[in-house]
């Protein structure tokens, strides 16, 4: 009798083990964040530009999208939204958590694609040594890293059909000439970033001209010009920027690389693209709402996807309208040695990249997770700077938005278009989403 009850009472302390194990492994929503971020610190050292940097987070999360999908018919597929998406093959070996899975597939995308990738396998290792102590078993980790290395290079192959390894053989961009045109700008004078980038397949608009904005105010010197008071515009108000302006213009600067000179030294600082910037605000969200495994992974994805053919929309008008920046303007016009606060990116002005793709992204994040949802940024505590509290994804897309003004980067009009532009994209998602019977994740 004794025996038995030994016996019954080490089957007992067995489960109990098993079970205070399982509440001790970390939620495996919270390793969403840190994955992508991994993405993003490479690209960080790697000076990714921002419409490459859209394409990178896109290619890594539809491959975590796809896992998912194909074990779960509740998951949506990227074969429902996005154009030509290839038939991958799923070998799933025994043993595979295909959540394990799909964030593996997240680095392993990235560390394929990234030109410092292999930066990537340092992460790769942590996560594997986190699962451990999460009490995972070995077979499980093994198992899913292999069906993670099976799906990620299909995604890859996929990846080099959209035109990107073409662009170097493109013709490279040469300045207009004329008064109206967009040239090089202090203190680096850097070459035009992307001009071919409309060349870059989409992934759900029918063409990088769909959501072509209304032309730009056209240039002119003459005071009472439209154009002369929009120049004016960016003069005035970054002469008299208010300190809360200042910090509005500072927080959405995502400028991913800026040159400061003294003498005869140059020093380059690095932040996280436009884009980054909006899928982590995409994290915080989900994080906030512990908004399920499954549900974030395509969110996050949706978000990516949505950036990427923004930018590509954006890329198409900058370089076909090729209009110049405020800081030329203003010192050609009123002052030889006036800088803006923030530096000058090196590409056309119209429209303004943040407007199009901030609003896009706003768009998608709204439908799914509601109009009134709060939370706190702190994507640049990074970069030293404070936190900002938005009411919504709508509020923090129109601050992102005015921010160019601020920065004296942007005129007026390539703002409000810019976010006409984005809006309008960010919806013909939306609808092909709702055609597919895809509903909000959180009201």
């Amino acid at each position: 009798m004794r025996r038995i009850q030994l016996i019954l009472l080490l089957i007992y302390l067995a489960g109990s083990q098993a079970v205070w194990a399982t509440k001790l492994k970390s939620p495996i929503e919270g390793y969403i964040q840190p994955t992508i971020f991994s993405l993003t610190m490479v690209m960080l050292h790697d000076v990714v530009n921002p419409p490459a940097a859209s394409r990178f987070y896109t290619y890594a999360l539809v491959s975590a999208q796809s896992i998912l999908s194909a074990e779960k018919n509740e998951v949506l597929n990227p074969k429902e939204y996005i154009k030509g998406f290839p038939t991958l093959k799923f070998d799933k070996p025994t043993d595979t958590n295909i959540k394990l899975a799909a964030l593996y597939s997240i680095l392993e995308t990235g560390r394929l694609m990234l030109p410092s990738g292999f930066q990537l396998e340092t992460d790769q290792q942590k996560l594997l040594e986190k699962w451990k102590k999460d009490g995972y078993a070995d077979k499980e980790i093994t198992a899913s890293v292999a069906y993670a290395k099976s799906i990620s290079p299909q995604i890859v192959a996929w990846s080099k059909t959209d035109g990107y390894l073409k662009l170097s053989t493109l013709r490279r961009y040469r300045p207009l000439k004329g008064d109206a045109y967009w040239y090089p700008t202090p203190p680096a004078y850097m070459e035009a970033v992307e001009p071919n980038w409309k060349t870059i397949k989409p992934m759900v608009i029918d063409s990088a001209a769909q959501f072509k904005p209304v032309p730009p105010v056209a240039y002119s010197a003459e005071p009472s010009s439209e154009f002369y008071g929009l120049a004016k515009e960016v003069y005035e108000v970054g002469k008299s920027l208010s300190a809360e302006q200042r910090l509005i213009a500072a927080f959405w600067d995502c400028n991913p690389f800026a040159v400061n000179t003294s003498g005869h030294m140059s020093i380059g600082f690095k932040k996280m693209s436009p884009g980054g910037h909006w899928m982590n605000i995409t994290s915080i969200a989900c994080n906030k709402i512990n908004l399920p495994f499954e549900k974030a992974i395509v969110l996050h994805s949706l978000v990516a996807t949505t950036l990427m053919d923004a930018f590509i929309s954006c890329w198409d008008e900058k370089y076909r309208s090729n209009r110049i920046r405020p800081e030329t303007v203003i010192n050609r016009f009123w002052d030889i040695h006036w800088q803006p606060l923030l530096q000058t990116p090196p590409f056309p002005e119209y429209t303004s990249g943040h407007s199009v793709i901030s609003t896009a992204s706003a768009e998608v994040l709204t439908y799914f997770l509601g109009d009134n949802f709060a939370y706190t940024d702190d994507s640049e505590i990074y970069f030293d700077l404070k936190p900002r509290d938005f009411t919504s994804f709508r509020q923090a897309a129109n601050e992102a938005a005015v921010s160019r003004l601020y920065g004296g980067i942007h005129y007026m009009d390539a703002i409000t278009n810019g976010q006409s532009q984005g809006r309008n994209l960010g919806n013909f998602m939306l609808d092909k989403l709702k055609a597919k019977g895809v509903k909000p994740f959180f009201n």
